[in-house]
C-alpha cells in the first residue's frame, strides 16, 4: 500500500560530459561546476564518458570522483562520436543514476555552468526540452571568425527547412532534457553518431510532440586546441538534414 505521507523524489539532474583527451580543460570545467551546484543549492551527478583518451583525461575524472562523490565515469573503447557518447551517456543516467534530467555539455569551456540554474527553471515551468541558444537576445558568441559564424548560420536554416524546428539555434550542443522526453525521443530510433545528433534529436522530439525553449548562453569557442568540427561531420550533418527531410514528406 502506498504511503499517504511519503514525499515524492525531488528531480535528480545528471551533467553528461563527452570526452576525448580534454584533461586540462576538465581539470578547470568540473570545479566551476561544482562551484554552481553548491551555490544554488542543485543535486546531481556528473557523468563523464570517455572515448580512451590518451592525455589520461579518464584517469583525472577518477581522481575528481573521489575529491567530489558525485561523478561517475563511463569508459569506451574508443572514439565513438559525440552523438553515440550521449546515448550511451543518457541510457546509463537513466538506468544506473536514476537521473530525471540529463544535460548535456561539451568539455572544451565552451558552455559556462553558470547557465545551468537557467535551465532547470525552464524545465520547472513545464517544457521538455531546454536548449542554449547563442541567437536570441542575450546570447552571443565569443572568439568566433566569420566563417565559423556563417557556417552555424547555413546549418541553422538547413535544420529549419529540412526538418521542421522552429529553434534559433538547433545545432546548440548545450541542452537539458527531462528523461520523460529522452524516453519518448527514443534513442533506439537516433542514427546519428555525431554532431547530427543534435538535430535528429530535436526532429524526433518535434514529432513526439514535445515542447521545447531556448535559453540564452555565452558561448565562448574553445581555446585549447581546434575545433573537432571538421569536414566530414558537415557532410554528415547535411546527410542527415536531407534523410530528416525525407521522412517528414
Amino acid at each position: 500500500m502506498k504511503n499517504l505521507n511519503s514525499k515524492p523524489h525531488p528531480p535528480h539532474l545528471c551533467i553528461v560530459i563527452p570526452t576525448y583527451n580534454e584533461k586540462e580543460n576538465l581539470a578547470t570545467l568540473i570545479p566551476k561546476i561544482e562551484h554552481i551546484l553548491q551555490t544554488n543549492k542543485i543535486t546531481a551527478s556528473i557523468l563523464v564518458v570517455d572515448d580512451n583518451s590518451q592525455d589520461g583525461t579518464a584517469q583525472l575524472a577518477e581522481n575528481l570522483a573521489k575529491q567530489h562523490g558525485n561523478i561517475h565515469i563511463l569508459n569506451r573503447p574508443g572514439k565513438l562520436g559525440l552523438g553515440s557518447a550521449y546515448k550511451d551517456g543518457f541510457k546509463h543516467a537513466i538506468e544506473q543514476l536514476n537521473a530525471t534530467i540529463l544535460m548535456e555539455m561539451d568539455a572544451d569551456l565552451s558552455h559556462n555552468p553558470q547557465h545551468i540554474p537557467n535551465f532547470l527553471k525552464k524545465l520547472n515551468e513545464g517544457y521538455d526540452i531546454v536548449v542554449g541558444s547563442r541567437r536570441i537576445p542575450g546570447g552571443k558568441t565569443v572568439g568566433w571568425g566569420s566563417k565559423r559564424h556563417l557556417t552555424s548560420w547555413i546549418a541553422n536554416q538547413i535544420a529549419r527547412l529540412a526538418c521542421g524546428l522552429r529553434l534559433t539555434d538547433a545545432t546548440s550542443g548545450y541542452r537539458a532534457y527531462t528523461s520523460n522526453a529522452i524516453q519518448k525521443i527514443n534513442l533506439t530510433h537516433i542514427k546519428s553518431n555525431g554532431f547530427d545528433f543534435q538535430i535528429e534529436t530535436l526532429f524526433h522530439a518535434h514529432q513526439a510532440g514535445l515542447k521545447a525553449v531556448e535559453v540564452p548562453i555565452i558561448f565562448i569557442d574553445r581555446k585549447k586546441e581546434k575545433s573537432k568540427l571538421g569536414l566530414s561531420e558537415i557532410t554528415r550533418y547535411i546527410s542527415t538534414s536531407l534523410k530528416l527531410m525525407l521522412q517528414r514528406s
